[in-house]
């Protein structure tokens, strides 16, 4: 398959992008969030290198040609299985392929690969440069800015060295440390503090390396100050994907300087002929409506909306009928709520 963007267009995508998150951005997650912005760049589900060459999951690669530009993101530690992984998913039409060496699981710890990895700079440059030897497509990485006990202010500059000398032209930085023993998960993407300003004393040591900033990171106001302040790029996790129409909803306007605003309603209107489409080919309307409970978060109707969705997505049967009267319900809500009431 071939890829749908070129190197040109993938670079100026990253100046805001969607991160990769597990369970989240599926391929009827990025759907969604491609009908909000047609700019952002968007990101897979960490896919595993075991799982696409000894496993042969290769429906793990599946994605909809609507969704570019779009990367896939890999986690292993062999350079051999990166490079075949990497080279699946260009095949596949990727039009970029991203290391995870910031996943702090246990699961991912014990495969030896995520976070665990930023103790190992030099195994790393051997995965980039066997997976940039094998593909066509540019090859990046997603880090933290350490582990553990490690100083970042020693070991951040050491890593990015490492994985530039190795060809890396774009990294994107999540601010904080993984603490790989002692904390959970979740605590890792709350619990330790953010170094922003140690993400941009890197971008001057490394004034050729595209870094994007990462974590902690909630509104377009703040990602259009990381750019103001000479990063390159930003990477917007959680509160893309729980409030993902006030964040992708203006995006292309305000974070690329082109097109028109989208809105919520709008975005729900244009998922019917999507969501028609897998339920014919058998899919559940629960496996896509679960990704648009938060399309009006913070608005009127908003808890109208997740209610009935919620409640009958999962229910046989259920279909775009449910998806309009939850919509007809909210914008009821949101007409009510924006009259003047009388005395």
């Amino acid at each position: 398959m071939k890829n749908s963007c070129s190197r040109t267009d993938v670079y100026r995508a990253s100046r805001l992008s969607v991160a990769p998150m597990m369970h989240w951005t599926d391929r009827h997650c990025r759907y969604l969030h491609r009908l909000m912005s047609q700019h952002t760049l968007l990101y897979t589900e960490m896919v595993t290198s075991p799982a696409l060459v000894r496993g042969q999951a290769l429906h793990l690669l599946d994605h909809h040609p609507s969704e570019h530009p779009v990367a896939l993101q890999l986690g292993g530690s062999d350079p051999a299985e990166l490079a075949e992984a990497a080279r699946l998913g260009a095949q596949a039409g990727y039009d970029e392929i991203n290391l995870n060496v910031g996943c702090p699981s246990d699961r991912v710890q014990s495969g030896a690969f995520g976070a665990v990895l930023m103790k190992d700079a030099a195994l790393v440059a051997r995965c980039v440069t066997a997976m940039r030897r094998a593909v066509d497509v540019e090859v990046t990485v997603k880090c933290r800015i350490g582990v553990d006990d490690q100083n970042p202010e020693e070991v951040l500059p050491e890593f990015l060295s490492r994985i530039v000398g190795a060809g890396i032209e774009r990294v994107t930085v999540h601010a904080r440390k993984a603490w790989l023993n002692g904390l959970s998960p979740k605590e890792n993407r709350d619990v330790p503090p953010l170094d922003y300003p140690l993400v941009h004393r890197m971008k001057e040591l490394f004034p050729n390396l595209h870094i994007s900033l990462n974590g902690g990171i909630t509104t377009l106001e703040a990602a259009e100050a990381a750019l103001a302040g000479g990063l390159d790029g930003v990477m917007i996790g959680r509160a893309a994907y729980h409030q993902p129409a006030e964040i992708l909803c203006q995006a292309d306007r305000r974070i690329f300087g082109t097109g028109a605003d989208t809105s919520a309603q709008t975005v729900v209107e244009a998922m019917m002929p999507y969501i028609e489409a897998h339920l014919e080919e058998g899919g559940k309307l629960s496996s896509v409506t679960r990704h648009m409970l938060g399309l009006f978060a913070g608005r009127p109707g908003a808890r109208i909306w997740r209610r009935v969705l919620s409640d009958g997505a999962h229910r046989a049967g259920a279909g775009t009928a449910l998806v309009r009267e939850a919509l007809e319900q909210t914008v009821e809500q949101s007409i009510l709520a924006s009259q003047p009431r009388t005395v």
